[in-house]
């Protein structure tokens, strides 16, 4: 298995660029934090060119979507509409492209509402129609609007009003012929597990269909990626991550779903260390749903209990239910008490034994074992 290096993000940026000239998409698994969104920043600004003043003197190469892109739509709770930000080269000259129809198509796909734009003040406001019973048995239409829509609408709307400018890149259109590359960074941050198949299914396809562009897409929902990985065309499929030494970039192409194991890895390794912090549950919650899906099992509290009167499988369960809906940030991690550490190890240490993986990728389990 394939493992490089690397330094400094603009490197692996470059590395990335280099391997484009042979493929058509690169996939990239890591964990929030390990820098998926500098990296996308890079491989931006090595598309750039600078003047003699060393400021940049073209718009580059790459249209990018990552949480800067998100940035440029703010909620305005008061007036109950999304700004823009006008001031962003993102949105010049696509009042002129019919945007609204090219986002409606693309949103109707996910979304039941419908929206409005107004370019010269930068707002976008939202509607939805709404079917009223009547006193005669009937039901009428009615359309509600300047409505509040939730933060996952909001990012859905987002996601179609950028894909419906990839689409102009992708056709060639005059304005985004200067697109030769898309880099993706997490789409689908506040998306369920339905939309995020119904997003990486259609983005897929939208891909497939074009010769144009050349693509990278790093993401940490393993959901999104086991489907861009199935859907798409032979990518090359990376697992990265970082420490001391820089960005360690493993192919893990010959080796499916290696992100999954990467990830009980460092649940395990973070558990013989001490080093657990409260959303080690999410991530062990989200390994459990995957191994409950593949079983074909109807949740992940039924790759916990073996037997209907196993108190501590329904005990723990109801612990991955509570500790993986905490309200944390994965930024200001904050370490579990000691009681959830134990709590943690056991859990971790039954998964590990029910379903056995291979045990040279995990030399240490006695240590786990006994601090369990």
């Amino acid at each position: 298995m394939s493992v490089q290096t690397f330094t400094d993000l603009p490197a692996l940026a470059r590395h990335l660029r280099d391997e484009l000239e042979n493929k058509k998409f690169i996939l990239i698994y890591a964990y929030n934090g390990v820098g998926k969104t500098r990296l996308s920043t890079e491989f931006k600004n090595l598309g750039k060119t600078v003047n003699a003043g060393g400021e940049s003197a073209a718009r580059g190469d790459t249209l990018y979507f990552n949480a800067f892109t998100e940035d440029l739509f703010t909620w305005d709770n008061e007036e109950r509409v999304l700004r823009m930000n006008t001031d962003s080269a993102f949105f010049r000259g696509l009042a002129e492209l019919e945007m609204e129809s090219r986002i409606r198509q693309i949103l109707h796909r996910y979304c039941d509402f419908d929206f409005s734009i107004d370019y010269n003040e930068g707002l976008i406001g939202f509607s939805r129609d709404v079917r009223v019973p009547q006193e005669d048995g009937t039901q009428e239409t009615i359309r509600h609007d300047n409505i509040k829509v939730s933060r996952g609408e909001e990012n859905i709307f987002i996601w179609c009003f950028f894909l419906a400018v990839a689409q102009l890149a992708i056709d060639g259109q005059e304005a985004y012929d200067w697109v030769r590359y898309l880099y993706i960074d997490d789409p689908i941050s506040s998306l369920d597990e339905q939309n995020a198949i119904a997003v990486a299914a259609h983005l897929a396809q939208m891909l497939k269909a074009q010769d144009r562009l050349k693509t990278v897409i790093s993401s940490h929902h393993t959901l999104f990626f086991n489907v861009l990985c199935n859907e798409l065309n032979k990518p090359k499929q990376y697992f990265l991550s970082c420490d001391d030494q820089g960005w360690q970039l493993r192919d893990t192409g010959d080796t499916p779903r290696f992100y999954h194991v990467a990830m009980l890895k460092a649940l395990h390794e973070a558990a013989q260390s001490g080093q657990l912090y409260t959303y080690h549950f999410t991530i062990l919650r989200s390994i459990m749903e995957k191994t409950a899906t593949f079983h074909e099992f109807n949740h992940f509290g039924d790759v916990m209990k073996r037997d209907p009167d196993d108190k501590d499988g329904i005990l723990h369960y109801r612990y991955i239910q509570l500790l993986s809906h905490g309200n944390y940030s994965l930024f200001e991690p904050v370490e579990m008490m000691e009681e959830n550490k134990q709590i943690f190890r056991r859990i971790l240490k039954n998964f590990m034994k029910d379903y056995r993986f291979n045990p040279e990728l995990f030399p240490e389990a006695e240590a786990m074992e006994a601090g369990a």
